[in-house]
């Protein structure tokens, strides 16, 4: 099993439909993820919370993805992290998660999971950060084992 992260600014502010980043895995793998952090890269105060997606809907360009724990792999992640959706994809629930920024940019959470959280190896699953009334932009990273 292999560390992977991925990491960037979010091209757009999101909205309560359209996920500002995501995480999705894939039929063949159920990543693990270890770590997520958020930050606002703004002055105005924003609201943020993770949630499940089942569909695609439509991303924005994909997020650089390196491998932590075994630089001399070069074996390719299969779950990709997705830059600000123009469409939405369906969310199918809350996970339990979210935190308010002040306004200050700088300001922001990190995430852990001990046990990871679970994205399931379907086709079309997984996590998003979509901002909770009026979203601005953020900076953002997952980290997760598959």
């Amino acid at each position: 099993m292999a560390t992977y992260s991925a990491a960037g600014s979010t091209t757009g502010a999101g909205s309560s439909t359209l996920p500002a980043m995501s995480l999705y895995g894939s039929a063949t793998v159920r990543p693990l993820i270890r770590e997520i952090g958020i930050f606002n890269a703004a002055s105005a105060v924003v609201t943020v919370e993770l949630v499940r997606l089942t569909t695609l809907g439509t991303q924005g360009a994909s997020v650089p993805t390196s491998i932590e724990d075994e630089p001399e792999r070069t074996a390719t992640a299969l779950t990709v992290a997705w830059n600000t959706h123009t469409v939405g994809p369906t969310i199918s629930g809350r996970i339990g998660r979210r935190a308010t920024f002040p306004a200050a940019a700088g300001s922001g959470i990190v995430w852990t999971f001990d046990k990871g959280l679970a994205i399931p190896a379907v086709t079309n699953a997984g996590i998003g950060i979509v901002p909770v009334g009026t979203g601005q932009l953020l900076v953002a990273y997952f980290v997760w084992d598959e």
